[in-house]
């Protein structure tokens, strides 16, 4: 006895389609609630590598403890985190983020003597072009920040007049990170 094959219906086919649908959105969704946690507790480790990293390291208190907000120009506000020895600050790891990325948001984190000159800058979380952009997480780009102070040297890009470096290939990331570190300076020199 020959079986009879399913007739190729419209319900048909739009049931089958729902049913892959289903079962791939239940199976994402277990997959984020199983790393969720972990996502978090790895965001959080990065993060506290970024403000040992761009601080002097000469302090006495816990900088992540110690953390306050300070309110910025267009809304919303920036998290700094203080390191200080003997009570006196030494510097200060601000975190900031740019929208004008080429890959879209950009989060760093600047690291500030008292005076608002940059003592280092790293980048937590972007999503630039792999080989072009990302180059902003490389020393070689970073190191042209150090121990300048935005008083006097440009936060722009050369091609727009300032003092920085861009990238080859990758002027919206080298710009996206001029504008993240100058509302982590603007932000931190008013909050004073």
């Amino acid at each position: 006895m020959k079986k009879k094959n399913l007739e190729s219906t419209f319900i048909n086919m739009a049931l089958v389609l729902v049913s892959i649908a289903f079962l791939s959105s239940a199976s994402l969704a277990y997959v984020y609630k199983l790393t969720k946690d972990k996502i978090e507790v790895s965001k959080k480790l990065k993060q506290l590598e970024a403000i040992k990293e761009v601080i002097l390291p000469d302090y006495s208190n816990s900088p992540s403890e110690e953390m306050y907000k300070i309110k910025i120009e267009e809304g919303g506000e920036l998290e700094c985190y203080p390191a200080k020895q003997n009570g006196e600050l030494k510097s200060v790891a601000v975190k900031t983020y740019t929208k004008n990325a080429f890959g879209g948001e950009m989060w760093l984190m600047v690291g500030m003597l008292p005076d608002g000159t940059i003592n280092k800058v790293s980048v937590i979380d972007q999503k630039e072009t792999p080989g072009l952009g990302t180059k902003v997480t490389e020393e070689k780009f970073k190191t042209q920040f150090m121990g300048k102070n935005p008083s006097s040297f440009k936060l722009k890009v050369k091609k727009d007049g300032g003092d920085v470096d861009a990238i080859t290939a990758a002027t919206i990331s080298s710009r996206a990170v001029c504008d993240a570190i100058e509302r982590a300076y603007k932000a931190f020199v008013s909050s004073k």
